[in-house]
C-alpha cells in the first residue's frame, strides 16, 4: 500500500487492466446456467422461446418412479445354495455330541433333520422379511448346473423355524432335555445366499428398457411464447431445455467457447474504460493508485456477482453496486465513476441469468446515485444517497413489471426485500470511505471541508500562536480558491491546502513580520544565514506538525511545495551585498522543496507569495498592485519555480488577474466618516 500510495510503481497501465480481466474472467460462471424461471400454471413472462437444437424431452420423475415400480413389482431377486454349509454343520454337530455323550439315536435323528433342512434351504430371517414383503413372494434360486429356479417363499426355512421343525419331529421316545442339551440351533446357517452381482446385473437390464424419454423437440420449433400458461406439458418441455442446456454446457468443447466468450466480452468492455482513460482521464490513466482503486473497485464487484450466481449464493441485487458509483465519484470525479458504473454492469450482466432487466435496473440506479453526489460537501449526503437509491430501485422495478405484465401482482415481493437489504449495504458506505482515504492515500471532498473547518486544533493553534500567519493563510485560501473556480482546478483542495501551509510557523512565531508587534525584530540579533534557516524551517517544522496530527499527503504536499526551491529573497540579496566577492552556497538560503507539482500547488505558491508582498506596499492603488503581481509571478517563472507544474500560461494570467481583482478589493480606500460637530457654543 506504500507504494501505491507514493505511486512509484512501473507496472504499466495496460498490464494492470490485462490481469484485472484475467480475474473476473475466471470467476465468470459457464456452467451452461438455464436462464429463466417459471412455474406451472403461470403464465411465461419472457419472450418467445424456440427450440436452438434438438433435445428430448424426459419423463418427469414422478412418471419415471411409478413406472420403476411398476417394473420391479414382479422383479425376483438371485439366490445361490452354499453346498459347504450342511458338511460343516455335520461335523460340528458329530464332535460336540460325541464330546457330551449323547446317544448314537439322537445324533443319527439330528444329522438326518439337518439334510432334509438344508435340502430345503435356509434363508436368514433378513432375506426372508425382505421377499416375504415383496409382491410375488419369490426368488431365482441357481442351481448347480447353473440354471435359475423359481421357488416361492414357503418351501424355505430360517434358523428358527428350521429349528422348532427338528424339535417338533422328534420320536416321542426321545428325552426332551437330551435334545435340548444338543443345542442344535447352533449348526442352523444360512444356505441360501442373496448373489448381489447377478441381481444388480439383472436389475439393471430390466430398468433400462424404461425410456427417460417421450418424444423429441426439433430445433427452431416452437417452446412457449410471453404470457401463454406454462402447463403441465409445457413445463415438462421447459425441464427436459434446462436439463439438456446445462448438459451440454459441461462439455469440454463447450466449456473452451464459454471461456473464450467471456473473455472477448470481458476484454471489449474493459479495453473501452482502459481507452476512456487514457484519452479523457490521461492524469488518472498514469497514476497506478487511482488505476488500482478503479479496477479493485470493477473487479471485487464482478467477483462477487460471478460467485453468486455461479454457487446460487444470494441473489445478486442484494449486491451494493452503486458502493462502487459512490466511492469513485468521491475520490475521483461523476464522469469517471459514470464510466466505470457502466463497465462493471455490462460485464455482471454477462454473468446473470436475465441481463436486460439487470441492466435496466442497475444502469438508472446508478445515474441516481452521481446525481444525488453532485455536489458532495457532507457526510450527510452520502445517507441521503443511500435513500435515493432504494427509491430508484423500487420505482424502477414497479415500472418495469407495470411494462412487461400490466399487473403489479405479478411483482415478486422478494425484490423489495433485496432492494431493502442492498439499501442497508450502501450505508456502510460512509465508513468505506474512511477506510479507503486511509489505505489508498485519498482525500474527498468531504474530508476537505471538515479540514477547513477553523475550530480544528491545529488550526485552532494556529490562530492563538501565530495569528498574522493565520489571518495570512485566510486570505491566501480565498485568492487561490478564487482562482482554482476559475481555472477548472481543486478548489475545496487548495483552499485547504492554504489554510495549513504555514502551520510551521507556530514553532517561532515571532520571526515573522506578520507576527511581529511595532519596532520587535528578533531577526536584528542574528546574521543573515541563522535568520534564513529559521524562516527555511518553518517547512520542515510544517510536515512534522502535519505528520503528527494524520494530515493527508495532499495537505502535506502544499506545506513542501508553497515555496518550492526558492530563495529567502530578502537574506539571500542582503548577504550578497554585503558580501559581494565571497561565494555563496546557496543552499543557505533555499527552501528544500520541491516545486509544485500540480495546478493546485502552483496556484498556492502564487497565492502566497502576492498576498505576503501585497502586505509591504507603501501605496495600494490598481497600478501598484498590478506591478506587484506581475513582478512577483514572473519572477517565479523566470526560476523556474513553475515548471513541473501541469499549468498553463493562459492560466497563469488568469490567475494573475484574479490576484490584482481580489487585492485591490481588499485594500480599497475607505471613507473617512465626518466628526460630529458641537454646536452648543455657538
Amino acid at each position: 500500500m506504500k507504494e501505491i500510495k507514493n505511486d512509484k510503481s512501473l507496472i504499466p497501465t495496460p498490464f494492470l487492466f490485462v490481469v484485472a480481466i484475467l480475474i473476473i474472467a475466471y470467476f465468470c460462471p459457464r456452467d451452461g446456467k438455464f436462464k429463466f424461471t417459471y412455474s406451472e400454471g403461470k403464465p411465461w413472462k419472457y419472450g418467445l422461446v424456440t427450440a436452438s437444437f434438438d433435445f428430448p424431452i424426459y419423463k418427469p420423475e414422478s412418471q419415471l418412479e411409478k413406472e420403476r415400480d411398476s417394473l420391479m413389482a414382479t422383479y425376483q431377486s438371485y439366490y445361490t445354495i452354499d453346498e459347504s454349509v450342511l458338511g460343516k454343520a455335520l461335523a460340528q454337530l458329530e464332535a460336540d455330541a460325541n464330546a457330551q455323550s449323547i446317544p448314537i439315536e439322537y445324533i443319527k435323528y439330528a444329522q438326518r433333520k439337518l439334510k432334509d433342512v438344508y435340502r430345503s434351504g435356509v434363508l436368514s430371517a433378513e432375506d426372508y422379511d425382505k421377499i416375504d414383503q415383496s409382491r410375488t413372494k419369490q426368488i431365482r434360486l441357481i442351481e448347480k448346473d447353473n440354471t435359475a429356479k423359481l421357488r416361492g417363499l414357503s418351501s424355505f426355512l430360517t434358523s428358527k423355524s428350521a429349528y422348532e421343525k427338528i424339535i417338533a419331529e422328534a420320536p416321542a421316545s426321545f428325552d426332551e432335555h437330551i435334545m435340548q442339551s444338543m443345542s442344535i440351533n447352533n449348526y442352523l446357517y444360512s444356505n441360501i445366499l442373496y448373489d448381489n452381482e447377478k441381481s444388480s446385473k439383472t436389475k439393471d437390464e430390466l430398468l433400462q428398457k424404461i425410456s427417460p424419454a417421450q418424444g423429441m423437440v426439433q430445433s427452431g420449433e416452437k417452446i412457449i411464447d410471453r404470457g401463454e400458461i406454462v402447463t403441465s406439458q409445457t413445463y415438462n418441455i421447459l425441464n427436459s431445455l434446462k436439463r439438456t442446456t446445462e448438459e451440454r454446457g459441461g462439455t469440454q468443447s463447450q466449456q473452451s467457447w464459454l471461456i473464450l466468450g467471456d473473455l472477448i466480452l470481458i476484454a471489449a468492455f474493459m479495453m473501452s474504460f482502459m481507452t476512456y482513460l487514457y484519452f479523457y482521464r490521461p492524469k488518472e490513466y498514469y497514476n497506478r493508485r487511482n488505476v488500482t482503486f478503479m479496477l479493485l473497485s470493477v473487479t471485487i464487484f464482478c467477483v462477487l456477482t460471478g460467485a453468486a450466481v455461479d454457487y446460487n449464493l444470494f441473489n445478486v441485487y442484494i449486491i451494493p453496486y452503486t458502493i462502487s458509483t459512490i466511492m469513485i465519484r468521491t475520490f475521483i470525479d461523476s464522469r469517471t465513476a459514470t464510466f466505470t458504473h457502466l463497465t462493471t454492469m455490462l460485464i455482471c450482466s454477462v454473468m446473470v441469468p436475465f441481463p436486460a432487466e439487470f441492466l435496466l435496473l442497475q444502469i438508472p440506479v446508478g445515474f441516481m446515485c452521481i446525481f444525488s453526489l453532485k455536489d458532495l460537501s457532507e457526510r450527510s449526503q452520502l445517507i441521503k444517497s443511500s435513500f435515493f437509491i432504494l427509491l430508484a430501485y423500487n420505482i424502477i422495478y414497479v415500472g418495469y413489471i407495470l411494462a412487461q405484465e400490466g399487473d403489479i401482482t405479478q411483482a415478486n415481493p422478494l425484490m423489495f426485500l433485496y432492494f431493502g437489504i442492498n439499501f442497508m449495504f450502501v450505508m456502510f458506505t460512509y465508513l468505506l470511505v474512511y477506510i479507503s482515504e486511509k489505505t489508498f492515500g485519498f482525500i474527498s471532498g468531504v474530508s476537505m471541508i471538515e479540514l477547513s473547518n477553523t475550530n480544528k486544533p491545529l488550526l485552532q493553534k494556529l490562530s492563538e500562536l501565530a495569528p498574522g500567519t493565520f489571518q495570512h493563510s485566510m486570505q491566501v485560501s480565498n485568492l487561490a480558491a478564487a482562482v482554482a473556480v476559475k481555472i477548472g482546478a481543486n478548489a475545496s483542495l487548495v483552499r485547504t491546502g492554504a489554510l495549513y501551509h504555514d502551520i510551521g510557523k507556530m514553532s517561532n512565531p515571532e520571526y515573522f513580520t506578520e507576527n511581529q508587534a511595532p519596532g520587535y525584530n528578533p531577526h536584528s540579533n542574528l546574521s543573515y544565514k541563522d535568520s534564513a534557516r529559521i524562516i527555511i524551517g518553518h517547512v520542515e517544522e510544517g510536515v512534522k506538525l502535519a505528520k503528527k496530527y494524520n494530515l493527508p499527503q495532499q495537505i502535506i504536499d502544499f506545506i513542501e511545495t508553497h515555496h518550492g526551491t526558492g530563495k529567502t529573497k530578502f537574506f539571500y540579496n542582503s548577504y550578497k551585498n554585503e558580501h559581494p566577492d565571497e561565494e555563496i552556497d546557496e543552499s543557505d538560503f533555499s527552501y528544500p522543496g520541491p516545486n509544485p507539482f500540480s495546478k493546485e500547488t502552483a496556484i498556492l505558491m502564487m497565492a502566497d507569495t502576492v498576498e505576503a508582498a501585497s502586505r509591504s506596499l507603501s501605496e495600494y492603488t490598481p497600478e501598484t498592485i498590478s506591478n506587484l503581481v506581475e513582478k512577483l509571478i514572473d519572477a517565479q517563472l523566470e526560476d523556474g519555480l513553475l515548471k513541473n507544474a501541469p499549468i498553463t500560461f493562459s492560466e497563469i494570467d488568469t490567475a494573475k488577474n484574479i490576484f490584482k481583482e481580489k487585492l485591490t478589493t481588499i485594500y480599497h480606500s475607505r471613507i473617512k466618516y465626518p466628526e460630529l460637530i458641537d454646536n452648543k457654543g455657538e
